[in-house]
Protein backbone atom coordinates (compact mmCIF):
# COMPACT_ATOMS: atom_id res chain seq x y z
CA UNK A 1 0.00 0.00 0.00
CA UNK A 2 2.44 2.59 -1.23
CA UNK A 3 1.88 6.18 -0.30
CA UNK A 4 0.37 5.50 3.14
CA UNK A 5 2.05 5.22 6.50
CA UNK A 6 0.36 3.60 9.47
CA UNK A 7 1.32 5.01 12.82
CA UNK A 8 1.50 3.00 15.97
CA UNK A 9 -1.93 2.19 17.35
CA UNK A 10 -2.72 4.12 20.51
CA UNK A 11 -5.05 2.67 23.12
CA UNK A 12 -8.39 4.36 23.60
CA UNK A 13 -10.02 3.17 26.79
CA UNK A 14 -13.46 4.21 25.58
CA UNK A 15 -13.37 1.79 22.65
CA UNK A 16 -13.88 -1.95 22.75
CA UNK A 17 -11.26 -4.22 21.12
CA UNK A 18 -13.69 -4.68 18.21
CA UNK A 19 -14.19 -0.93 17.73
CA UNK A 20 -10.45 -0.28 17.72
CA UNK A 21 -9.86 -2.83 14.99
CA UNK A 22 -13.00 -1.89 13.08
CA UNK A 23 -11.84 1.67 12.49
CA UNK A 24 -8.54 0.47 11.02
CA UNK A 25 -10.27 -2.25 9.00
CA UNK A 26 -12.64 0.25 7.34
CA UNK A 27 -9.66 2.36 6.29
CA UNK A 28 -7.97 -0.69 4.82
CA UNK A 29 -11.13 -1.64 2.91
CA UNK A 30 -11.15 1.78 1.27
CA UNK A 31 -7.50 1.43 0.21
CA UNK A 32 -8.02 -2.09 -1.15
CA UNK A 33 -11.17 -1.11 -3.09
CA UNK A 34 -13.33 -3.42 -1.01
CA UNK A 35 -11.11 -6.50 -1.27
CA UNK A 36 -11.81 -8.03 2.14
CA UNK A 37 -9.20 -10.79 2.00
CA UNK A 38 -6.47 -8.30 1.10
CA UNK A 39 -7.60 -5.96 3.88
CA UNK A 40 -7.46 -8.83 6.39
CA UNK A 41 -3.93 -9.67 5.27
CA UNK A 42 -2.87 -6.07 5.82
CA UNK A 43 -4.58 -6.04 9.20
CA UNK A 44 -2.65 -9.13 10.25
CA UNK A 45 0.64 -7.53 9.19
CA UNK A 46 -0.22 -4.40 11.16
CA UNK A 47 -1.08 -6.56 14.14
CA UNK A 48 2.32 -8.24 14.00
CA UNK A 49 4.12 -4.91 13.81
CA UNK A 50 2.07 -2.82 16.23
CA UNK A 51 0.48 -5.43 18.54
CA UNK A 52 -3.11 -4.43 17.90
CA UNK A 53 -4.49 -7.51 19.64
CA UNK A 54 -3.68 -9.66 22.65
CA UNK A 55 -4.43 -13.15 23.94
CA UNK A 56 -7.96 -12.07 24.93
CA UNK A 57 -9.03 -10.87 21.48
CA UNK A 58 -7.38 -11.98 18.24
CA UNK A 59 -7.80 -11.11 14.57
CA UNK A 60 -9.75 -14.34 14.15
CA UNK A 61 -12.13 -13.23 16.91
CA UNK A 62 -12.53 -9.92 15.14
CA UNK A 63 -13.37 -11.61 11.82
CA UNK A 64 -15.97 -13.79 13.51
CA UNK A 65 -17.54 -10.71 15.10
CA UNK A 66 -17.66 -9.01 11.70
CA UNK A 67 -19.61 -11.95 10.35
CA UNK A 68 -21.97 -12.09 13.34
CA UNK A 69 -22.66 -8.36 13.15
CA UNK A 70 -23.50 -8.56 9.45
CA UNK A 71 -20.46 -6.75 8.06
CA UNK A 72 -19.02 -9.68 6.07
CA UNK A 73 -20.47 -12.45 3.93
CA UNK A 74 -19.15 -15.24 1.76
CA UNK A 75 -18.46 -14.37 -1.87
CA UNK A 76 -21.23 -15.33 -4.27
CA UNK A 77 -19.01 -15.14 -7.37
CA UNK A 78 -15.42 -16.06 -8.08
CA UNK A 79 -13.13 -18.05 -5.79
CA UNK A 80 -13.80 -18.45 -2.08
CA UNK A 81 -13.29 -15.70 0.42
CA UNK A 82 -15.24 -12.89 2.05
CA UNK A 83 -17.01 -9.81 0.75
CA UNK A 84 -18.50 -6.67 2.25
CA UNK A 85 -22.22 -6.39 2.87
CA UNK A 86 -24.41 -3.36 2.13
CA UNK A 87 -24.19 -2.57 5.85
CA UNK A 88 -20.42 -2.21 5.56
CA UNK A 89 -20.73 -0.05 2.44
CA UNK A 90 -23.01 2.35 4.30
CA UNK A 91 -20.69 2.51 7.31
CA UNK A 92 -17.77 3.37 5.03
CA UNK A 93 -19.78 6.21 3.50
CA UNK A 94 -20.71 7.50 6.95
CA UNK A 95 -17.11 7.28 8.05
CA UNK A 96 -15.98 9.20 4.97
CA UNK A 97 -18.51 11.91 5.78
CA UNK A 98 -17.16 12.19 9.33
CA UNK A 99 -13.56 12.32 8.12
CA UNK A 100 -14.07 14.89 5.38
CA UNK A 101 -17.08 16.91 6.50
CA UNK A 102 -16.69 16.41 10.24
CA UNK A 103 -17.76 19.95 11.03
CA UNK A 104 -21.28 19.34 9.72
CA UNK A 105 -24.29 18.84 11.93
CA UNK A 106 -27.19 16.78 10.65
CA UNK A 107 -30.16 19.07 10.12
CA UNK A 108 -33.75 18.88 8.99
CA UNK A 109 -34.40 17.68 5.48
CA UNK A 110 -34.23 20.50 2.98
CA UNK A 111 -32.58 23.00 5.28
CA UNK A 112 -31.15 24.97 2.38
CA UNK A 113 -33.12 28.15 1.81
CA UNK A 114 -33.22 31.10 -0.51
CA UNK A 115 -33.92 34.72 0.31
CA UNK A 116 -37.00 34.75 -1.91
CA UNK A 117 -40.46 34.82 -0.38
CA UNK A 118 -43.63 33.60 -2.02
CA UNK A 119 -45.06 30.21 -2.85
CA UNK A 120 -42.53 28.03 -1.21
CA UNK A 121 -42.17 25.03 1.03
CA UNK A 122 -41.72 26.26 4.59
CA UNK A 123 -43.73 28.86 6.51
CA UNK A 124 -41.98 31.91 7.95
CA UNK A 125 -43.09 34.40 10.65
CA UNK A 126 -43.71 37.00 7.94
CA UNK A 127 -47.32 37.92 7.07
CA UNK A 128 -48.84 40.02 4.28
CA UNK A 129 -52.22 40.99 2.86
CA UNK A 130 -54.09 38.50 0.70
CA UNK A 131 -53.66 38.91 -3.05
CA UNK A 132 -55.69 37.33 -5.82
CA UNK A 133 -54.16 33.98 -6.72
CA UNK A 134 -52.85 33.11 -3.25
CA UNK A 135 -53.54 29.54 -2.19
CA UNK A 136 -56.00 28.82 0.61
CA UNK A 137 -53.42 26.76 2.48
CA UNK A 138 -51.31 29.93 2.84
CA UNK A 139 -53.97 31.73 4.87
CA UNK A 140 -52.92 32.60 8.42
CA UNK A 141 -56.28 31.88 10.08
CA UNK A 142 -55.49 33.20 13.56
CA UNK A 143 -54.37 36.57 12.25
CA UNK A 144 -57.24 36.71 9.72
CA UNK A 145 -59.88 36.09 12.40
CA UNK A 146 -58.27 38.70 14.62
CA UNK A 147 -58.48 41.18 11.75
CA UNK A 148 -62.15 40.38 11.19
CA UNK A 149 -62.98 40.98 14.83
CA UNK A 150 -61.04 44.24 14.81
CA UNK A 151 -62.58 45.46 11.56
CA UNK A 152 -66.22 44.34 12.04
CA UNK A 153 -66.69 43.82 15.78
CA UNK A 154 -67.57 40.58 17.57
CA UNK A 155 -71.37 40.95 17.59
CA UNK A 156 -71.91 39.24 14.21
CA UNK A 157 -68.77 37.63 12.97
CA UNK A 158 -67.97 37.65 9.26
CA UNK A 159 -64.74 37.46 7.29
CA UNK A 160 -63.92 39.41 4.12
CA UNK A 161 -61.09 39.32 1.65
CA UNK A 162 -59.64 42.46 3.21
CA UNK A 163 -59.27 40.64 6.54
CA UNK A 164 -57.17 37.82 5.19
CA UNK A 165 -53.44 37.54 5.90
CA UNK A 166 -51.07 35.24 4.09
CA UNK A 167 -48.15 33.31 5.54
CA UNK A 168 -44.98 33.92 3.57
CA UNK A 169 -43.02 30.80 2.70
CA UNK A 170 -39.42 30.18 1.78
CA UNK A 171 -38.30 28.16 -1.14
CA UNK A 172 -35.89 25.29 -0.61
CA UNK A 173 -33.56 25.25 -3.57
CA UNK A 174 -32.96 21.78 -4.98
CA UNK A 175 -29.66 21.02 -6.67
CA UNK A 176 -28.65 18.30 -9.10
CA UNK A 177 -24.96 17.47 -8.90
CA UNK A 178 -22.78 15.27 -11.08
CA UNK A 179 -19.43 14.26 -9.62
CA UNK A 180 -16.83 13.19 -12.20
CA UNK A 181 -13.89 11.11 -10.95
CA UNK A 182 -10.78 10.55 -13.05
CA UNK A 183 -9.74 6.88 -12.95
CA UNK A 184 -6.88 7.13 -15.44
CA UNK A 185 -3.58 5.44 -14.64
CA UNK A 186 -1.97 8.65 -13.40
CA UNK A 187 -4.24 8.54 -10.34
CA UNK A 188 -1.84 5.98 -8.85
CA UNK A 189 1.30 6.93 -10.75
CA UNK A 190 4.68 7.39 -9.07
CA UNK A 191 3.53 5.65 -5.91
CA UNK A 192 1.04 8.38 -4.98
CA UNK A 193 -2.49 7.14 -4.28
CA UNK A 194 -4.89 9.81 -5.52
CA UNK A 195 -7.91 7.60 -6.15
CA UNK A 196 -8.54 6.72 -2.48
CA UNK A 197 -9.06 10.37 -1.40
CA UNK A 198 -11.24 10.90 -4.48
CA UNK A 199 -13.37 7.89 -3.49
CA UNK A 200 -13.68 9.19 0.05
CA UNK A 201 -14.90 12.54 -1.20
CA UNK A 202 -17.47 10.86 -3.43
CA UNK A 203 -18.72 8.68 -0.56
CA UNK A 204 -18.84 11.63 1.81
CA UNK A 205 -20.73 13.78 -0.68
CA UNK A 206 -23.22 10.96 -1.28
CA UNK A 207 -23.81 10.58 2.45
CA UNK A 208 -24.06 14.35 2.91
CA UNK A 209 -26.75 14.71 0.27
CA UNK A 210 -28.79 11.71 1.43
CA UNK A 211 -28.81 12.84 5.06
CA UNK A 212 -28.84 16.62 4.88
CA UNK A 213 -30.32 17.37 1.47
CA UNK A 214 -32.50 14.37 0.57
CA UNK A 215 -34.36 16.31 -2.14
CA UNK A 216 -31.12 16.88 -4.05
CA UNK A 217 -29.73 14.43 -6.56
CA UNK A 218 -26.19 13.15 -6.99
CA UNK A 219 -24.94 11.20 -10.00
CA UNK A 220 -21.40 9.84 -10.05
CA UNK A 221 -19.37 9.32 -13.20
CA UNK A 222 -15.94 7.79 -13.62
CA UNK A 223 -13.90 8.52 -16.72
CA UNK A 224 -10.82 6.98 -18.29
CA UNK A 225 -10.78 6.02 -21.98
CA UNK A 226 -14.59 6.14 -21.72
CA UNK A 227 -17.05 7.38 -19.11
CA UNK A 228 -19.78 5.53 -17.30
CA UNK A 229 -22.08 6.00 -14.36
CA UNK A 230 -21.56 4.15 -11.07
CA UNK A 231 -23.94 3.58 -8.18
CA UNK A 232 -23.27 4.96 -4.74
CA UNK A 233 -22.97 1.44 -3.36
CA UNK A 234 -20.13 0.76 -5.82
CA UNK A 235 -17.93 3.64 -4.69
CA UNK A 236 -15.76 1.66 -2.23
CA UNK A 237 -14.82 -0.70 -5.06
CA UNK A 238 -13.57 1.90 -7.57
CA UNK A 239 -10.17 1.14 -9.06
CA UNK A 240 -7.82 2.94 -11.41
CA UNK A 241 -7.37 1.31 -14.80
CA UNK A 242 -4.77 1.40 -17.58
CA UNK A 243 -6.62 4.36 -19.05
CA UNK A 244 -5.94 7.71 -20.65
CA UNK A 245 -8.11 10.72 -19.72
CA UNK A 246 -11.22 11.15 -21.88
CA UNK A 247 -12.61 14.30 -20.28
CA UNK A 248 -14.95 14.81 -23.24
CA UNK A 249 -16.73 11.51 -22.61
CA UNK A 250 -17.17 12.41 -18.95
CA UNK A 251 -18.60 15.84 -19.72
CA UNK A 252 -20.94 14.53 -22.40
CA UNK A 253 -22.37 11.97 -20.02
CA UNK A 254 -22.61 14.48 -17.16
CA UNK A 255 -24.52 16.99 -19.27
CA UNK A 256 -26.81 14.30 -20.62
CA UNK A 257 -27.71 13.29 -17.06
CA UNK A 258 -28.32 16.89 -16.00
CA UNK A 259 -30.54 17.65 -19.01
CA UNK A 260 -33.00 15.11 -17.63
CA UNK A 261 -33.30 16.93 -14.30
CA UNK A 262 -36.26 19.30 -14.00
CA UNK A 263 -34.96 21.55 -11.25
CA UNK A 264 -33.02 24.62 -12.46
CA UNK A 265 -29.95 24.32 -10.19
CA UNK A 266 -27.34 22.06 -11.75
CA UNK A 267 -23.61 21.69 -11.32
CA UNK A 268 -20.66 19.47 -12.16
CA UNK A 269 -17.67 18.68 -9.94
CA UNK A 270 -14.64 17.19 -11.66
CA UNK A 271 -11.75 15.62 -9.75
CA UNK A 272 -8.74 15.05 -11.98
CA UNK A 273 -4.97 15.01 -11.93
CA UNK A 274 -4.28 15.23 -15.62
CA UNK A 275 -5.00 17.02 -18.85
CA UNK A 276 -7.41 15.42 -21.38
CA UNK A 277 -5.50 12.95 -23.51
CA UNK A 278 -8.09 10.79 -25.26
CA UNK A 279 -11.11 10.94 -27.59
CA UNK A 280 -13.32 8.18 -28.91
CA UNK A 281 -13.78 8.17 -32.66
CA UNK A 282 -17.06 7.46 -34.42
CA UNK A 283 -15.81 4.04 -35.50
CA UNK A 284 -15.17 3.09 -31.84
CA UNK A 285 -11.40 3.50 -31.97
CA UNK A 286 -9.50 5.87 -29.67
CA UNK A 287 -7.43 8.89 -30.51
CA UNK A 288 -4.79 9.27 -27.78
CA UNK A 289 -1.99 11.71 -27.10
CA UNK A 290 -0.29 11.83 -23.70
CA UNK A 291 2.33 14.41 -24.68
CA UNK A 292 1.55 18.05 -24.05
CA UNK A 293 -1.80 19.63 -24.90
CA UNK A 294 -3.26 18.12 -28.04
CA UNK A 295 -5.16 20.90 -29.92
CA UNK A 296 -7.81 18.51 -31.22
CA UNK A 297 -8.60 17.03 -27.82
CA UNK A 298 -8.42 20.35 -25.99
CA UNK A 299 -10.63 22.13 -28.54
CA UNK A 300 -13.44 19.61 -28.17
CA UNK A 301 -13.16 19.73 -24.37
CA UNK A 302 -13.35 23.54 -24.32
CA UNK A 303 -16.37 23.45 -26.63
CA UNK A 304 -18.19 21.30 -24.09
CA UNK A 305 -17.23 23.69 -21.31
CA UNK A 306 -18.80 26.52 -23.29
CA UNK A 307 -21.91 24.45 -23.98
CA UNK A 308 -22.29 23.80 -20.27
CA UNK A 309 -22.01 27.53 -19.59
CA UNK A 310 -24.79 28.26 -22.09
CA UNK A 311 -26.90 25.62 -20.35
CA UNK A 312 -26.16 27.37 -17.03
CA UNK A 313 -24.28 24.39 -15.65
CA UNK A 314 -21.20 25.56 -13.74
CA UNK A 315 -18.23 23.20 -13.61
CA UNK A 316 -15.90 23.22 -10.63
CA UNK A 317 -12.58 21.52 -11.30
CA UNK A 318 -10.48 20.13 -8.46
CA UNK A 319 -6.90 19.60 -9.58
CA UNK A 320 -4.87 17.26 -7.44
CA UNK A 321 -1.62 17.79 -9.35
CA UNK A 322 0.55 20.75 -10.33
CA UNK A 323 1.58 19.72 -13.83
CA UNK A 324 2.13 22.90 -15.92
CA UNK A 325 0.14 21.46 -18.83
CA UNK A 326 -2.75 20.72 -16.48
CA UNK A 327 -2.75 24.23 -15.08
CA UNK A 328 -2.70 25.76 -18.56
CA UNK A 329 -5.61 23.58 -19.67
CA UNK A 330 -7.68 24.20 -16.55
CA UNK A 331 -7.28 27.97 -16.85
CA UNK A 332 -8.67 27.86 -20.39
CA UNK A 333 -11.36 25.36 -19.40
CA UNK A 334 -12.53 27.47 -16.45
CA UNK A 335 -12.63 30.61 -18.60
CA UNK A 336 -14.73 28.83 -21.24
CA UNK A 337 -17.23 27.64 -18.65
CA UNK A 338 -17.02 30.66 -16.34
CA UNK A 339 -16.83 28.09 -13.55
CA UNK A 340 -14.34 27.57 -10.75
CA UNK A 341 -11.05 25.79 -10.29
CA UNK A 342 -9.09 24.78 -7.23
CA UNK A 343 -5.51 23.61 -6.98
CA UNK A 344 -5.72 21.45 -3.92
CA UNK A 345 -3.72 18.92 -1.98
CA UNK A 346 -5.14 15.47 -1.43
CA UNK A 347 -5.64 16.33 2.23
CA UNK A 348 -7.76 19.41 1.54
CA UNK A 349 -9.85 17.99 -1.27
CA UNK A 350 -12.97 17.31 0.79
CA UNK A 351 -12.98 20.76 2.39
CA UNK A 352 -12.84 22.46 -1.00
CA UNK A 353 -15.68 20.37 -2.40
CA UNK A 354 -17.82 20.99 0.67
CA UNK A 355 -17.32 24.74 0.44
CA UNK A 356 -18.20 24.80 -3.24
CA UNK A 357 -21.19 22.49 -2.86
CA UNK A 358 -22.62 24.69 -0.13
CA UNK A 359 -22.06 27.92 -2.07
CA UNK A 360 -23.27 26.61 -5.43
CA UNK A 361 -26.46 25.23 -4.01
CA UNK A 362 -27.46 28.58 -2.51
CA UNK A 363 -28.68 29.78 -5.89
CA UNK A 364 -31.89 31.73 -5.61
CA UNK A 365 -35.15 30.51 -7.09
CA UNK A 366 -38.70 31.74 -6.83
Amino acid sequence: MSGFTFKEFSEDEKKTPFDKLFDIFLELLTHTSGEVDEAVDWLKELDQEYKLTDENYSIDDFIEDLKKKGYLRGKTDGPGGMAMTSKTEQVIRQRSLEQIFGQLKKTKAGSHKTNKLGRGDEATPERRKYEFGDRSDQIAFTESIRNAQKNHGIGEFFLTEDDLEIMETEHKAQTSTVLMIDISHSMILYGEDRITPAKKVAMALAELISTRYPKDTLDIIVFGNDAWQVNIKDLPYLQVGPFHTNTVAGLELAMDLLRRKKNPNKQIFMITDGKPSCLRERDGSYYKNSFGLDPRIVSKTLNLASAARKARIPITTFMIARDPYLQEFVEDFTEANQGKAFYTSLKGLGDYIFEDYESNRRKRTR
